[in-house]
């Protein structure tokens, strides 16, 4: 029996619209036009498509999209004051700041400039301090860990009580995937990329997240029949048959995987696309918390 798919691209434009009618409902109700700020330093081609991506979905879903776009020899003290001006900007409920930064700015100590209830990225060091501890939720969670979850709930997939093994800790996705999984409940298991019998601890999981960075490392024999697998990877192999001349393809091996798995995200197709809805729900979030709705 064939997997069912962890749809990220149709889940992704449905939370899209959601937003976007939560979005005008806050217009007409309370005068709101939720606000996200994108801060990107520097011209690297990657990060400025990512950044376009995300303003163009924000005023597609009905929001403000403030676009600071700043040179790459920016100084630590110049960054820190284009921050602290959103804010204290009434109309920006969002801040992000597209990383990496050039080497000479400090990550850490910009991340911390954001004010705790607009760090709609959910990488301020007070939100993933908060996600390691029990009975306390952050204000905002990481959006890739977040969009993880979501899916998940989405396609009724049970976490509670279920065996959760993470292959991966990184911080970006690994470290918080776990760490939401186990605020829900999940008996979980966090596995380093040179931990003994990776094959096997995997084929125990009902949830199985592959954030391992190797491109499809998890076989099929790596999974237990009717698990969830959610593949977090992103990498590009040769394939001469392809227009370009190479294929993207995941830390899971989908062909041999979707024949065991009952649900699975593609690749591309799955956990990217609700990277940047979760981003959209954050804020629309922080803007309903600013008129107490």
């Amino acid at each position: 029996m064939t997997a069912e798919l962890l749809d990220g691209r149709a889940t992704s434009s449905t939370i899209r619209q959601e937003v976007k009618a939560e979005a005008e409902q806050l217009k007409a109700q309370h005068d709101v036009v939720p606000g996200l700020a994108t801060v990107l330093v520097g011209g690297d081609p990657a990060s400025k498509t990512y950044v376009s991506m995300k303003e163009r979905q924000c005023e597609q879903a009905g929001m403000r999209a403030f676009g600071r776009h700043l040179p790459a020899d920016i100084s630590q003290e110049e960054l820190l004051g284009e921050i602290e001006a959103l804010n204290a900007d009434p109309g920006v409920h969002g801040i992000l700041v597209q990383l990496p930064l050039p080497d000479h700015l400090d990550e850490d100590q910009t991340l911390a400039a954001i004010d705790l209830d607009k760090d709609v990225d959910g990488f301020h060091p007070l939100n993933i301090a908060r996600l390691t501890l029990q009975d306390v939720e952050p204000t905002f969670a990481p959006c890739m860990p977040l969009g993880c979850i979501e899916l998940l709930d989405r396609y009724d997939v049970d976490i509670k009580g279920k065996e959760a093994v993470v292959l991966g800790p990184t911080n970006i996705v690994g470290l918080p995937t776990a760490l939401l999984l186990l605020h829900r409940g999940a008996a979980l298991n966090v596995c380093h990329p040179h931990t003994e019998d990776l094959a096997g601890i995997s084929r125990r999981a009902d949830i199985l997240v592959a954030a391992i960075d190797e491109p499809r490392m998890v076989k099929g024999d790596w999974v237990k029949p009717g698990a969830a697998v959610i593949d977090v990877g992103w990498g590009r192999v040769k394939d001469e048959t392809a227009e370009k001349g190479y294929r993207v393809v995941g830390n899971v091996d989908f062909d041999q995987v979707k024949e065991v798995a009952g649900h699975i995200t593609p690749v591309p197709g799955g956990t990217g696309p609700m990277t940047i809805a979760m981003l959209l729900q954050n804020t629309l979030l922080s803007a309903k918390r600013s008129v107490g709705a």
